[in-house]
């Protein structure tokens, strides 16, 4: 009972690592939230004293009770707008804490199944698999299917879905050649920014000077090199000199350095650099959840045998049997092909292995013995898995080593 238990227990943590962005985005989204409301209230805070301050002494000064009066309704409307802006960021902390709450209780029914056997564990298993499918699904910018899965299942505070959508809907407008939402998201988000010295936002600038020679709008790039790129020298000196060379350059030089500057590749290349920010700033795994789950998978059975020249000889271009091993599929052989090797401490190897022409092993004693109950003759054997049938002499007996 005790190592049942613990079986358990590992396996939970194992659930829990493999689920970490669950609780961390939530967590990044609370503190992003407190950082906007702090803001806030530092700014209206100094504003509205300074006013205020100015406002008195002007009064005692002589200042007509109208004008003092106004100073005051002013003061008045720009706190009633910080109150409005603090219930709507408050409305925002609530929904956060309680999608946390949800997502907390989530982990904590796996902690409560008493063994992996339970059919509690199988219904939180596709509660998690729905999990992944939505994450997957946001990822690959299928947002409407992501959000109906999640509405039918009835997880929506257990996915992101704002947070993936948002982030499509900027990584769509840099691959339509617009930088303005783009830049807008770096705005708000440029203290976290700062902190992990990311060059988006530098990207990006450098992009609307390209735009800007492309179009032989030279006085309005070189005025938009001093505004934006020049403050970035100490840091990015080689890209400024570079860009201040495409100056000199027209758009059909074959000058290779240039060239590259003026290709279109660049905006995909900055709408991967945004999709890798926005996963990092928000502590989200650069893979889908899902890729994650079917590697651990995938490594927990491969073997060196499922890669060999043998592999695919049983598998069915249209279909995976149950006789075929799951890495040697053609469905998922690829798929298989880069992960490591399963960590076997146990061989489950049959006594006195032989292996056939083909390449697959068997023990000899339940070979001999199969190949008897078909009805062969005493030198055939027959192949379990393929049917194909093999002189007894063409086996060969195999050592582990």
């Amino acid at each position: 009972m005790t190592a049942e238990l613990t079986t358990t227990k590992l396996n939970a943590e194992s659930h829990l690592l493999l689920d970490q962005p669950l609780l961390r985005l939530p967590h990044e989204l609370a503190r992003k939230n407190f950082k906007t409301v702090q803001k806030h209230v530092e700014r209206e805070n100094k504003d509205v004293l300074s006013a205020l301050k100015s406002t008195a002494n002007a009064s005692l000064a002589g200042q007509d009770a109208p004008k003092t009066v106004a100073s005051l309704e002013n003061m008045i409307h720009r706190l009633q707008g910080l109150k409005r802006k603090m219930e709507t960021l408050h409305g925002e902390e609530k929904a956060l804490h309680q999608a946390s709450r949800k997502r907390i209780q989530h982990l904590q029914d796996l902690y409560e199944i008493p063994s992996l056997a339970d059919v509690k564990y199988d219904e939180w298993s596709r509660v998690r698999l729905n999990r992944l499918l939505v994450d997957y699904l946001l990822r690959c910018g299928y947002g409407e299917s992501a959000k109906a899965l999640a509405r039918e299942k009835g997880i929506e505070e257990l996915v992101d879905l704002e947070v993936f959508m948002q982030c499509h809907r900027v990584e769509q407008s840099l691959r339509r050649r617009s930088t303005q939402e783009c830049l807008a998201w770096c705005a708000e988000h440029r203290p976290m920014m700062k902190k992990l010295d990311n060059r988006l936002e530098f990207e990006l600038r450098l992009q609307q000077y390209i735009e800007l020679r492309r179009n032989r709008q030279l006085v309005e790039a070189r005025q938009h090199a001093q505004k934006y790129l020049t403050q970035h020298a100490g840091t990015y000196l080689e890209e400024v000199n570079r860009a201040a060379g495409l100056l000199a350059y027209p758009p059909d030089t074959h000058v290779r350095e240039y060239s590259k500057l003026y290709s279109d590749s660049r905006w995909d290349d900055l709408a991967k650099l945004f999709v890798t920010t926005h996963h990092e700033l928000f502590s989200l795994p650069p893979r889908p959840l899902l890729h994650i789950a079917l590697s651990a998978g995938l490594s927990a059975l491969k073997t060196p045998s499922c890669h060999s020249k043998h592999a695919s000889s049983t598998a069915n271009a249209s279909s995976t049997t149950t006789s075929v091993c799951p890495i040697c599929s053609t469905e998922l052989n690829d798929l298989a092909r880069n992960l490591p090797y399963a960590h076997h401490t146990k061989s489950y190897v049959e006594n006195d292995p032989v292996v056939l022409p083909n390449g697959r092993v068997y023990g000899r004693d339940r070979l001999l013995e199969m190949s008897e109950k078909v009805g062969l003759d005493a030198g055939q054997v027959k192949d379990p898995t393929t049917s194909i049938i093999y002189p007894a002499s063409e086996i060969r007996k195999v050592y582990i080593s």
